[in-house]
């Protein structure tokens, strides 16, 4: 996910779009919790690094 594709987006879709990555993320936690093992571990640092990225994002909108 570019930032610069996030920046082009509004506000109600930028808040959808951290809704699902919020849902995703308890998700792996969840199955990591009850299996020990992901398939892709990785996909957890990449939501949470999309996650703050839509954060900032939805922040310098709102200062700016």
């Amino acid at each position: 996910m570019k930032t610069k594709e996030l920046r082009d987006q509004s506000v109600d879709e930028l808040l959808a779009k951290a809704e699902d990555i919020n849902r995703e993320l308890f998700e792996l936690k969840s199955k990591l919790g009850l299996e020990k093992k992901l398939d892709h571990p990785h996909l957890i640092k990449d939501h949470k690094r999309n996650r703050a990225r839509i954060l900032t994002i939805l922040r310098e909108k709102k200062v700016g």
